[in-house]
């Protein structure tokens, strides 16, 4: 299986907490914590992520 290729946020300062979400694996979207790179990795169905960031859109 290809690695993760995780990309933090444009809006992530230096220095500051933020997670990574890697989407360059056609049937996974991984995210990550920054901060703990070696830690653990939520894996969602491309789907699943749509409809979370989505739903981030309307709150």
């Amino acid at each position: 299986m290809p690695e993760f290729a995780f990309v933090k946020s444009s809006y992530s300062q230096p220095g500051q907490e933020c997670v990574e979400v890697a989407r360059n694996i056609p049937t996974s979207v991984a995210i990550r914590d920054s901060k703990d790179p070696e830690g653990p990795i939520l894996r969602l169905t491309p789907k699943a992520w749509t409809d979370f960031t989505a739903s981030l859109a309307t709150s």
